[in-house]
């Protein structure tokens, strides 16, 4: 395997176009590939696959990545600049796909069991999610003892990951002529104060594991106005909340009530849209320890929402490790290195290699 042959695997899962709803033509790509290995048992669940490795080790990792990317924004197809690939997906993940395919054909007997699972609808509400579809209806298939996720993180290791809840707040007032406002209530007048809370809000940063996290509130949508000569009855803003991974779903969501109930009066509604639990770094793991150890990773806390949270409510440590920045996801300048790449892979295929025993 050599770094270019890494590259242009990639190119050619970039090439495949995967926006959300739509990942049919790359999930064929990659199923018709792991069924031609014959160490592996491959399951198909909607757009999902997941493929095995049976060899009664006495531990089995699961490495995850998912098949979609947002939608085009003009970078395809991919371009090679110097030692980068550029396109949409090449970092957030379609890097992380190739290693995991290139190391799924080269570890027919690896150190420990291994299940790879190549899941859709990741960059979509959190209701269409592939994995939670397998969670629902095959979570036999996500057994493991650990999971590595291969979110973009430049090869190092991003441990646990932020909660995200998402709420809409409606203030009501009452309705007039400009002319005689008097008469009316201003519903977006009363909006002013929870917006300038929100923009003075000062986030905690805890730390935890030794690695430092640190929260947002945020304004992200704002509605109201019927007419321009009518004062407005009704005033929306929807607000976004990534809470610590020392905080539940639950006490984040008392949290934010508590927050915003100062504002609130009756008559208006409070609707939570989105909940999504944070995950605890799994840095205590064996398998994340021999990963940091032997390959002196940097360690760094995930202070963005991934998949980790759903493998933690599972009981599957997780964290994330792949090619790529994150910073440049979903923008029209996405690219992944060749060393990013190389780097990832050489991590992971140590680990397949070696297994987990930790140096002294």
């Amino acid at each position: 395997m050599t770094e270019r042959d890494l590259l242009q695997l990639t190119r050619d899962l970039v090439d495949v176009e995967s926006v959300s709803f739509a990942e049919g033509p790359l999930v064929e790509l990659l199923e018709a590939e792991l069924r031609s290995l014959g160490h592996l048992t491959v399951d198909r669940v909607g757009d999902n696959l997941v493929a095995r490795t049976e060899l009664g080790r006495d531990l089995r990792l699961v490495l995850g990545g998912h098949t979609d990317t947002v939608p085009v924004n003009d970078n395809l197809p991919a371009r090679l600049v110097g030692d980068e690939l550029w396109g949409c997906g090449a970092a957030d993940m379609k890097g992380g796909l190739a290693v995991m395919l290139e190391l799924a054909r080269r570890h027919r007997a690896p150190a420990v069991d291994v299940t790879w699972i190549f899941y859709a609808r990741e960059e979509v509400a959190a209701d269409h999610s592939g994995l939670a579809e397998l969670i629902e209806v095959r979570p036999d298939l996500l057994a493991g003892d650990v999971a590595i996720l291969g979110e973009p993180t430049t090869g190092d290791v991003e441990a646990g990951c932020q909660g995200v809840l998402r709420v809409t707040v409606t203030m009501t007032g009452a309705r007039a002529h400009t002319a005689r406002a008097w008469m009316g209530r201003n519903a977006v007048h009363r909006l002013g104060s929870l917006l300038v809370a929100l923009s003075e809000f000062e986030p905690r940063r805890p730390e935890i594991c030794g690695l430092r996290f640190h929260e947002a509130l945020q304004a992200t949508h704002v509605s109201a106005g019927v007419a321009g000569n009518v004062v407005p009855d009704v005033a929306e803003v929807r607000i976004a909340h990534r809470f610590a991974p020392d905080r539940s779903v639950e006490e984040a969501e008392a949290w934010l009530r508590s927050f915003l109930q100062p504002f609130l009066e009756p008559g208006d509604h409070l609707v939570v849209d989105d909940r999504s639990p944070a995950a605890w770094p799994a840095l205590e793991h064996p398998v994340v320890r021999a990963l940091i150890e032997r390959n002196a990773l940097e360690v760094r806390s995930k202070l963005g929402w991934t998949d980790v949270a759903r493998f933690t409510e599972l009981g599957v440590p997780a964290v994330n490790l792949g090619p790529g920045d994150s910073t440049l996801a979903h923008t029209a300048d996405e690219r992944v290195s060749v060393d990013s790449l190389e780097r990832t892979y050489a991590v992971l295929d140590d680990l397949l290699t070696n297994g987990v025993e930790v140096s002294a």
